[in-house]
């Protein structure tokens, strides 16, 4: 009697120790994670373009830990901030590949003109008068705020007093590559090339690695304002530094007939004749590249950023797109300032830069909708050195991610998802807004801007400047 009660507890014991252990060996507690954003169709933007519908990204310590099936997300993951996807289309954050945030405070100041016009006589006499730290701050917090609305988390820029603007960039949580400004003319934050070079130096040894989600880089203005020479030390210090240059090229007429009558060829072609190209290159505008200089461009591997509203406003010109993709350029696309836009809305460079390389081939096939999508995230993420991190949705990329509604009375019907993000979508339509698994923006609500305090700064700058100009 004994002896069988104790086999009793060993039998009961061993039967413990067993369900205990295949507990342990299958564990169901789910993984915590920092965002599960759903959507009813994920672009991701990879190599095979898929599409995945019903799905959901898991977003833990600023990445894309997963990105799945929505019920098989839900098994695996727990979140205490989920984002719905009713109705939903997510993709990768856009990149504005060329932009001068802080001119959002020059907007609408002196249209109409043309380019040189529009820039000796207008913009750099003004730039001149009120363009300190405060008005880059106050300007580039409106770019900010206008960018993110839009749903572009990652931009190039250009303009004074880099470290300025890389502060207030990194508060309000986009991913920039900020360019310190390099001219010959005497600037706000310069007296001459030399001395903006020295700066531009000074600014990306202070901010090389100081945040995840600013790149500082050089920006020398273009040929017209600087000489060879100084060209080239900008190009010197770059490489030294490790870092990518910015510049305005081809951009008009007048460039052109400026480089052969100073240098006796085009601009693109002086510019290679010094080993400018030598670095990672991102080359705004191009809108009058020659068949030669087009080739010199895929031979050095310059990325161009196309700046369709711009240049039309400005009557550059139309940029040869479809000529330089099939040369094998990478061609990006950005809004240019919003001095010239009028307005920094990447949903409408990317309509406009379709159409217009349609009509002027006399073409409806060519650059199809998904080719200008690829140009507004995955191409613009290799042209500016981090498509590693970004343009494209997949696990380990960092979350940089916005959310489009679909709707609203002009998505219906909706039968092609890339379709409708080209020719139909604009900035009132992205709902939600991630860079570095941040959220920026949700249904019009913004967690990193003050937008009420910046409206009342913009008020009194922009009486200022009205002022002035009567």
């Amino acid at each position: 009697m004994h002896r069988n009660i104790n086999l009793s507890y060993l039998l009961l014991f061993l039967v413990m120790v067993s369900s205990n252990s295949c507990t342990q060996g299958v564990n169901t507690e789910k993984r915590h994670v920092d965002i599960i954003l759903e959507a009813d169709h994920i672009l991701t933007m990879n190599s095979s373009d898929t599409i995945l519908k019903n799905a959901a990204i898991a977003i833990n310590n600023g990445v894309i830990l997963d990105i799945d099936d929505k019920k098989i997300i839900d098994q695996k993951y727990r979140t205490d901030q989920r984002i719905s996807g009713k109705n939903k289309i997510a993709l990768p954050g856009l990149i504005n590949g060329h932009t001068h945030a802080a001119m959002t405070l020059l907007r609408g100041i002196a249209d109409d003109r043309s380019l040189i016009d529009w820039l000796n006589n207008y913009i750099f006499p003004l730039e001149q008068e009120f363009v300190d730290a405060d008005f880059v701050r106050i300007g580039t917090e409106l770019a900010c705020w206008e960018m993110i609305r839009g749903g572009t988390t990652t931009f190039v820029d250009m303009y004074f007093y880099p470290e300025v603007i890389s502060k207030a960039v990194a508060q309000c949580g986009l991913r920039g590559l900020i360019s310190s400004t390099v001219s010959n003319n005497q600037t706000p934050n310069a007296k001459n090339a030399q001395d903006a070079i020295n700066g531009g130096k000074e600014y990306i040894d202070r901010w090389t690695n100081k945040t995840s989600t600013i790149t500082p880089i050089l920006g020398p203005h273009a040929i017209y304002t600087l000489n060879l020479d100084q060209l080239k030390e900008t190009r010197r210090v770059a490489n030294l530094t490790d870092t990518p240059i910015s510049i305005h090229l081809s951009e008009s007429e007048f460039e052109l007939e400026y480089s052969k009558t100073t240098y006796g060829m085009t601009s693109i072609e002086a510019l290679d004749s010094i080993d400018f190209f030598k670095g990672r290159t991102i080359a705004a505008h191009v809108v009058w590249p020659t068949k030669k200089e087009i080739e010199i461009l895929a031979e050095r591997n310059v990325g161009v950023i196309h700046n369709p509203t711009s240049n039309m406003k400005l009557a550059s010109g139309i940029a040869p797109i479809t000529e330089m993709l099939d040369a094998g350029i990478l061609i990006g696309i950005g809004t240019d300032g919003a001095a010239s836009n009028n307005d920094l809305d990447m949903w409408e460079e990317m309509r406009l830069a379709a159409l217009l390389q349609k009509v002027t081939q006399m073409n409806p096939e060519v650059l199809p909708a998904t080719t200008v999508l690829r140009m507004a995230t995955t191409n613009a993420a290799k042209i500016i050195g981090l498509d590693e991190k970004v343009g494209k949705l997949e696990i380990g990329m960092d979350a940089d991610i916005i959310q489009v509604a679909f709707d609203d009375v002009h998505h219906q019907p909706n039968y092609d998802i890339a379709s409708h993000l080209v020719y139909v979508t604009d900035e009132q339509d992205v709902e939600t807004v991630i860079v570095n698994g941040k959220l920026l923006m949700h249904k019009d609500q913004f967690f990193t801007l003050d937008t009420e305090k910046i409206s009342k700064e913009v008020a009194i700058m922009s009486t200022k400047i009205a002022t002035s100009i009567k």
